[in-house]
């Protein structure tokens, strides 16, 4: 059985360890499901069972896999080896006494190798006790032959068998890669490819984000157990422990630009059956498909984001009915009822588009704003750097509450989808008018360009657009040389004072009149005494000359304050 989860809705909590692995190490079906032969299967082949073997140690342990063969005859060969190797001797380099051969033969034990093949003749009539006691007690396979045999037609041989066996494991993996392709061109998609590959190895298998989230899992556990039963005992309890021994874990590729980025990871847990390497190969060709897949996901994810921000900016530029919309709404899922709607624009500044480009801001904004309890509308205009969204409301009272939550969501999103370069202002929230259809169309249209003047205001979690409107109007006149000088007439001594000393004034101006000149607030907010704060008021009245009572004087002040980030 498939299944597509995530790991937060598990429906069993199992403790760890109460799964049982199994290890390759205690089985020997090896033979038929490794790159190599086992000891036993090579004794079987023509080239040493024409040299009459005899197994006098380690018969329980023939079903090693045979690597790779190697002949020599020098004292230390064991630095010469990797571990897995058959090696074929006439003894001459096993030493004369009793201790040498004893370390030859440990030397070779602790280096892992599958088997020592002896050809009794004029070295050895038969093999020294002292070489036979180390081999049985080091569980090392010991086998004299008491025929000559040619040691090329033996390693010939084993090795036509290994590379055969690698011919066949391919084969066998390329299966599972056409029966994954099949399924896909079938229609189907993630679930259907892990489950051919939990057939295929017996075993449960878990598709997981890098940083241990459970994205889907397939299969089954030991006696039929649900495989999330399996996930809890062994990798839920903590997501950064190593996986049991003998599982097989494979990245799935696509997470980011440059090479070796990794989007996802394939876990093959060894909880019925050994895994075997095989497996291993099976699973880095489903891994090929499944990043495939994600990048299609991906693909159509951002497609549909950006086609719902192209539905709301026709609808904001007056290209789509206000009669037409409710349908065409509704095609994209929007099903808002019979309150109003609630227009919404966020503006990212220095955005960069992350791996998967604005497909991950999609989908980690729409899940921030699944707990907001609203019906969203969301899309994307990555040419303007927007993310314009409208909101159903029950009534007018609940638009500030839902515009906080909504503020909030939309910053995560950005957060998670890795979109807000370090030291970058937050992006900029504006809420509009709420209002029927005709009302969000205008509605839409101002809020996108009251974020865009609002680049660079202070920051808040969001702003009414019905606020930012001088905003908007300085931001309109933002190229025209009158404004410039306007800003510098008005608080040039100011911004002058500031260049050459300390403390810097215009900070001080701002708070002033953004208290609407009460100045026991403003040096509240500024951590300041009364007196301090005359005492500037004073100076930035006489760089001025002017008086910073005077309305008309304020309302200037005012103005330049906020059009001087929109002038160089």
């Amino acid at each position: 059985m498939i299944v597509g989860v995530i790991a937060r809705r598990c429906r069993r909590n199992v403790r760890a360890g109460s799964v049982r692995c199994m290890d390759s190490r205690t089985d020997h079906r090896f033979d038929s499901e490794s790159a190599g032969v086992t000891v036993r299967r090579a004794l079987e082949l023509p080239g040493l069972r024409s040299g009459l073997p005899e197994i006098v140690a380690g018969a329980d342990r023939l079903g090693r896999t045979v690597r790779w063969v190697h002949a020599g005859e020098v004292p230390n060969i064991a630095s010469l080896l990797k571990g897995g190797e058959l090696l074929l001797s006439t003894g001459y380099g096993l030493g004369t006494r009793p201790a040498e051969q004893r370390a030859f033969v440990r030397t070779l034990a602790e280096r892992g190798i599958a088997a020592l093949v002896i050809e009794l003749g004029p070295r050895f009539a038969r093999l020294p006790s002292a070489l036979v006691e180390t081999a049985r007690a080091t569980g090392l396979p010991l086998v004299q032959l008491h025929r000559e045999v040619p040691f090329v037609t033996v390693t010939e041989e084993i090795h036509t068998e290994i590379v055969n066996g690698h011919y066949a494991l391919l084969q066998r993996a390329e299966e599972v890669h056409r029966r994954c392709t099949e399924a896909l061109l079938g229609g189907g998609g993630i679930p259907q490819v892990l489950g051919i590959l939990a057939d295929f190895s017996d075993n449960p298998v878990f598709l997981e984000t890098t940083d241990g989230l459970l994205l889907y899992a397939a299969g089954a556990g030991p006696e039929g157990a649900d495989p999330l039963q399996v996930w809890e005992g062994l990798r839920g309890p903590r997501k950064d422990a190593p996986p049991p021994a003998g599982s097989v874990l494979v990245d799935v590729p696509g997470g980011g630009p440059g090479a070796g980025a990794v989007r996802a990871r394939l876990v093959l847990l060894p909880v019925r059956a050994p895994l075997a390497p095989v497996h291993r190969i099976a699973a880095e060709r489903a891994a090929g498909i499944l990043a495939v897949v994600l990048m299609q996901a991906r693909q159509e994810e951002e497609l549909a984001a950006r086609g719902r921000g192209d539905f709301l900016t026709d609808l904001a530029e007056g290209r789509i009915a206000a009669e037409d919309a409710p349908a065409q709404a509704r095609v994209l899922g929007f099903k808002p009822g019979d309150g109003p709607l609630l227009p919404v624009v966020m503006r990212l500044g220095d955005a960069r588009s992350p791996g998967g480009g604005w497909a991950v801001l999609a989908r980690a904004v729409a899940e921030e704003l699944a707990s907001v309890g609203v019906p969203v509308l969301l899309g994307v205009r990555p040419v303007e750097g927007r993310v314009p969204l409208l909101l159903g409301l029950r009534s007018e009272s609940e638009r500030s509450a839902v515009a906080d939550r909504v503020a909030a969501a939309l910053r995560a999103g950005v957060e998670r989808a890795g979109m807000r370069r370090p030291g970058a202002p937050a992006p900029v929230v504006v809420v509009g008018v709420a209002g029927g259809w005709a009302a969000a169309s205008a509605g839409l249209r101002h809020a996108a360009e009251t974020a865009t003047a609002a680049q660079g205001l202070s920051d808040r979690p969001w702003y009414d657009a019905r606020r930012l409107d001088i905003d908007l109007l300085l931001w309109r006149l933002r190229d025209h040389p009158d404004l410039a000088a306007f800003v510098d007439r008005a608080i040039g001594p100011v911004r002058d004072h500031d260049h050459r000393s300390r403390p810097p004034l215009l900070p001080t101006l701002e708070t002033y009149l953004a208290h609407a000149g009460r100045k026991a607030e403003t040096a509240r907010e500024l951590h300041l005494n009364r007196q301090t704060l005359y005492n500037r008021l004073a100076r930035i009245g006489e760089l001025l000359g002017t008086d910073l009572d005077d309305p008309q004087t304020v309302l200037a002040l005012s103005l330049a304050l906020r059009a001087r980030r929109l002038v160089p």
